[in-house]
């Protein structure tokens, strides 16, 4: 009989920001990658517990709105749950916040405002480990796009920084990774956030045309850092 491919899954908020780049990375290595659309309940209890790998992506909510958006109450639950058990799990964006709110961490609006285009990362307070380096090369910019932030959650290590947020990026030892910034990002994805968020931008008073030459010369410069990074990390955890 074939054997079962790994598993995947992969918790959506809007449909536009969803795996990118790694989604590539994950089928060379053999899995099988499925996304679910976490805003539709009941969740997969059983497939959030069992994956051999899951991913909370990015959504222009908060954490503190479950009044709001009551799904996220049995989505921080599910993934408490799997912390618990110290399955490997990342968080992007949204889903940094959601792991750092189930592990006990206060989430909240940013002091210093929108952090909303590309920029270097500063390296963490904690050691920097390999399968993070390739991120932190001087020519490498990440994409920023945040208003909330959160404080740095009970036993994680400290990887990265910016220069508007202190908590950009954070690991429970060897089992789950939270990531401020959408290293996933490329610039053909992100035709799709130009739309998806017009609002936000225009309210900002964001140049979306300044945004996207931005994007084109950094997401080249990003991608094989980015794909050095998510084979690292995942030889790193699995």
């Amino acid at each position: 009989m074939p054997t079962a491919l790994p598993l995947a899954l992969a918790l959506t908020h809007v449909a536009f920001e969803d795996l990118d780049s790694l989604q590539p990375v994950l089928e060379q290595r053999g899995f099988s990658v499925r996304l679910v659309d976490a805003t539709n309940t009941p969740l997969p209890a059983d497939l959030i517990e069992s994956a051999n790998l899951l991913v909370v992506l990015g959504g222009p909510i908060s954490v503190y709105e479950q009044d709001y958006y009551p799904f996220l109450v049995p989505e921080l639950e599910l993934i408490h749950k799997r912390l618990a058990h110290r399955r490997p799990t990342l968080g992007i964006c949204l889903g940094a916040q959601l792991i750092a709110a189930a592990l006990g961490a206060r989430v909240y609006p940013g002091t210093a405002g929108s952090e909303i285009g590309w920029s270097p990362l500063l390296p963490g307070l904690g050691p920097v480990p390999a399968w993070f380096r390739p991120i932190l090369q001087d020519a490498v910019q990440v994409l920023h796009w945040h208003g909330d932030t959160f404080d740095l959650p009970v036993g994680a290590t400290h990887l990265a920084s910016s220069e508007l947020y202190q908590n950009q990026a954070f690991a429970l030892e060897d089992f789950a990774l939270g990531l401020q910034f959408h290293l996933e990002a490329t610039a053909g994805g992100l035709e799709r956030w130009y739309v998806g968020h017009t609002c936000e931008l225009r309210k900002k008073q964001i140049d979306i045309q300044a945004l996207r030459s931005v994007g084109r010369r950094q997401a080249p410069v990003l991608a094989p850092a980015a794909r050095a990074f998510w084979n690292g990390w995942l030889d790193y955890i699995l």
